[in-house]
């Protein structure tokens, strides 16, 4: 299971390069689109990286327009980051270059093997709560 996971998201992952921008920030634009607004340290803790880490990333998505800042109205000292239009289309764009890629790897696959797989998914997901 190790073996193959970490073979389909470096499949996946190839389809990164052609969405224009790495994948550490589309990394983190995701939390930012599916988890919800994050401070900088919130996402950091998210991404498993140091704030100095994830300062520079957003310093970068921010010169993209990939995300915006907004004033923290608890903390007016803190910022928490938004995703931008830009940005959600992005992520969308390669989220559907990445699940190509998969679709094109199980297309030579049978109809048993295709369950056999999304059994397998749904356990792990599952699991994974």
């Amino acid at each position: 299971m190790h073996s193959a996971s970490i073979h389909l998201l470096r499949r996946a992952r190839r389809e990164d390069v052609k969405s224009g921008t790495s994948g550490a920030r589309l990394s983190a634009l995701s939390v930012l689109v599916f988890a919800g607004p994050k401070t900088v340290s919130e996402l950091a803790g998210w991404e498993r990286v140091k704030v100095p880490t994830m300062s520079r990333l957003v310093a970068a998505m921010e010169a993209e327009g990939l995300i915006r800042k907004v004033r923290n109205g608890a903390d007016r000292r803190s910022v928490v980051l938004h995703p931008t239009a830009k940005g959600r289309r992005l992520l969308d764009r390669a989220r559907e270059l990445r699940l190509s890629a998969l679709a094109s790897l199980f297309a030579e696959a049978t109809a048993a093997e295709l369950e056999t797989v999304r059994e397998a998914a749904a356990i792990v997901d599952r699991l994974m709560l």
